[in-house]
């Protein structure tokens, strides 16, 4: 009911200015951007029937991020998880999660590939490259494919400047935080770059075994043939080394004993990307573009989520593991305008060749007790034990075709249709039991939606989209819990893993409430999932792996910005939310006392969340500015079977800066009221089950120095 009666509201509100403007033609239009992401040719907010939301070149600069979780944060309907120096999970119409149902783009294509998704992707990137940030809330797999289903996220990088420019940067905290940053761009004649660079490192932070350096590079290079005709090429090399210092106990979070549990977890990862794309605009009414690629990324760890653990033992399981792999691809795209019907048709092909090597080795752990027994105080790492969790290779080949057409029926309605067939081709070679064989996903994904365009201040659309996500691979090949290794039972897979399939229904709207100075968004949605993968956590905090169930993720999104006037703007934005477990068998055996999931909610699935931010530019000082942010997360159950709930948490965060000539100072607080708080807690289904607490950061003063040289012609 509440949520018919927040749509009720929305609905009046904007008949009400849909008439107020049918009286004043004068009106300035201030919903009229212009994306990329949803259609991947540049289109109009008002002709898309999606929710979308860009973060602008201007908040990313004022925003001063040190880590993507800061910018994303401030999308409605979206939570990025922050796990620590840059880690992150993602929840955008999911729960909290690591599961590969976001897609992570950069210019449009994707930073991974299919089937080898990494819910840290975004560590790789470097916000002094960025233009701005897209953000597409519901499957788009019709046009992206596989893995867009809860929101994608499109990373658009700076274009090189006409005229010479530079930029560097410095930023530092109180807990041993250090980075600097610069870039240059300029055009020679028909030749443009940019360049940007990033190396960060952090020492002796407020969590013991929290070290970390990142250091990242990119370039783009962009050659005009004459005005038709250019040639884009792009390069990213990156290397990132972390501390992987995990979750804390209870006690330990409520006595702010910030010490990790480990001193021998580890990520470190490099990376290389690269692409390099042509561009023709035949005439007015079709372009083509040709885009070839390639990727190469090694990652290594010893993971603090990979400790196997149960109540009481002194003894405890780990793992050292390497994920490697190498694509090589190519997408052709033809943006076609027919006149005649009033059509902008968009089509591609895709092919990507992804061999994978991964293996993974089983370690002993000494578990040190706390007083009574019930809780770890630190692990010991004792060595390889010879088990083999996993080892493999793997070639995916993956063949995809698309087309999305937006036809104006007339000048107030607009027909958006669209649908992609995707085929994952797995070929493998598992060394454990010596056994070799194919896998095939295979998936038509469709989408269609309506925009009603009222009058240029007042619009609402509809949407029905499908999502598609085949299992991931290494989810395929990891050794079953109580198989192989020294159990005596034959190594058991995961080959019986189903693709998700995901069915979102959507209605939306914007308004223009006040003429430039009170706008809105919404979006009300229902997203159905069918076999979507499901980690459920046993006793040592091991996971199995099912994707057998029926989910439900409804909720409403919105957003509202007010610019009272050049001095002060607020805006306000969040989702409440529902994730249900419909059908979902967890288990067949008669002695397990939970059989089903049926009926409950979703862990890690807070109700409401939400981001808004109050900023000043006073007049009397010029140059200044001032914001206050608030961050809300509600409540929300840390098991699957709902018995105990984290209460969730409010935090503030304050930013401020000034520019005098050619130089910026600013400081950040974070956590500005020094609350206790986590961005997840977790714990198994049983009774004696212990939480874990992904712990965050006390207040953090962060200062920094930002130089800009801007030389126009």
């Amino acid at each position: 009911m509440k949520n018919i009666y927040i749509l009720l509201l929305f609905l009046v509100g904007n008949l009400v200015v849909a008439q107020q403007s049918k009286s004043n033609d004068t009106t300035t239009n201030t919903i009229e951007e212009v994306f990329v992401t949803a259609n991947k040719t540049e289109t109009k907010k008002a002709e898309m029937p999606v929710a979308i939301h860009k973060l602008s070149k201007k908040t990313i600069e004022e925003t001063k991020a040190t880590s993507m979780y800061e910018l994303v944060n401030k999308v409605p309907g979206a939570i990025m998880v922050n796990l620590g120096n840059e880690q992150h999970s993602m929840a955008i119409r999911q729960p909290m999660t690591t599961n590969s149902y976001f897609l992570y783009l950069e210019d449009g294509l994707p930073i991974r590939p299919l089937g080898i998704f990494n819910h840290n992707a975004l560590l790789e990137i470097n916000q002094f490259n960025l233009q701005n940030i897209e953000v597409v809330k519901g499957p788009t797999s019709s046009i992206y494919g596989p893995d867009a289903i809860g929101g994608s996220i499109n990373l658009i990088s700076v274009n090189p400047n006409l005229h010479p420019s530079f930029k560097i940067g410095l930023q530092a905290d109180q807990f041993g935080y250090r980075n600097i940053a610069a870039s240059g761009s300029s055009t020679f004649g028909k030749f443009g770059v940019h360049i940007a660079g990033l190396y960060a490192d952090q020492k002796d932070s407020w969590m013991t075994y929290s070290d970390y350096k990142k250091a990242n590079i990119n370039a783009k290079l962009v050659y005009q043939f004459n005005n038709k005709t250019k040639l884009i090429g792009t390069i990213f090399n990156g290397n990132y080394y972390s501390d992987m210092f995990g979750t804390v106990n209870e006690k330990a979070f409520l006595d702010r004993n910030y010490t990790s549990q480990t001193d021998f977890t580890y990520r470190k990862s490099e990376a290389l990307r690269t692409k390099l794309t042509f561009e023709k605009d035949w005439n007015s009414t079709s372009k083509t573009s040709i885009t070839t690629y390639f990727r190469d990324n090694k990652l290594g760890q010893n993971p603090a989520y990979g400790i196997k653990w149960a109540t009481g033992q002194t003894t405890a399981k780990g793992e050292i593991n390497s994920n490697n792999f190498k694509s090589y691809g190519a997408l052709i795209q033809q943006i076609q305008n027919i006149n005649i019907i009033k059509t902008e048709a968009v089509a591609g092909f895709l092919y990507d060749y992804s061999p994978i090597t991964y293996f993974s080795n089983q370690i002993n752990l000494k578990a040190n007790l706390d007083a009574g027994g019930q809780t770890v105080s630190n692990y010991e790492n004792l060595g390889e034990n010879g088990v083999k969790l996993a080892d493999y290779d793997s070639e995916v080949k993956n063949v995809a075709a698309y087309i999305q057409t937006k036809t104006k029926l007339n000048h107030d309605l607009i027909l958006t249709f669209g649908m992609r067939h995707d085929i994952m081709d797995l070929s493998y070679n598992n060394y454990i039991n010596n056994s070799n064989g194919n896998q095939k996903y295979e998936s038509t994904t469709f989408k269609g939606g309506l925009n009603f365009i009222i009058n240029k201040n007042v619009g609402y659309y509809i949407n029905y989209s499908e999502g598609f996500t085949p299992p991931g691979v290494t989810s395929i090949f990891r050794l079953k819990p109580g198989t192989g290794g020294n159990t005596g039972i034959p190594a058991d897979f995961y080959y019986n893993l189903k693709p998700a399939l995901f069915r979102n229904y959507e209605i939306g709207g914007y308004a223009n409430l006040i003429t430039n100075k009170l706008t809105i968004d919404y979006a009300f949605y229902l997203l159905n999932g069918k076999n979507e993968l499901l980690n459920i956590r046993q006793a040592d905090n091991s996971f199995d792996y099912q994707s057998a169930g029926q989910t439900r993720h409804k909720g409403v999104e919105f957003s509202l910005n007010y610019y009272h006037s050049k001095q002060f703007q607020f805006r306000i934005g969040g989702t409440a939310a529902q994730h249900t477990f419909v059908k979902f068998d967890v288990s067949a055996k008669p002695t397990d006392a939970l059989k089903n999931l049926d009926g409950f909610e979703m862990p890690s699935a807070p109700k409401w969340s939400g981001n808004s931010e109050i900023t000043y530019r006073p007049n009397w000082f010029p140059n200044f500015r001032i914001a206050v942010e608030c961050q809300y997360v509600s409540s929300f159950f840390q098991n699957q079977v709902n018995t105990v709930k984290y209460e969730g948490y409010t935090i503030f965060n304050s930013r401020l800066g000034y520019k005098w000539k050619n130089i910026e100072v600013f400081t950040n607080v974070l956590n500005t009221t020094d609350k206790l708080y986590a961005y997840n807690v977790t714990r198994a289904n049983a009774a004696n089950a212990k939480a874990t607490y992904t712990v965050a950061a006390p207040r953090t003063f962060m200062f920094g120095f930002q130089y800009c040289f801007d030389l126009k012609k």
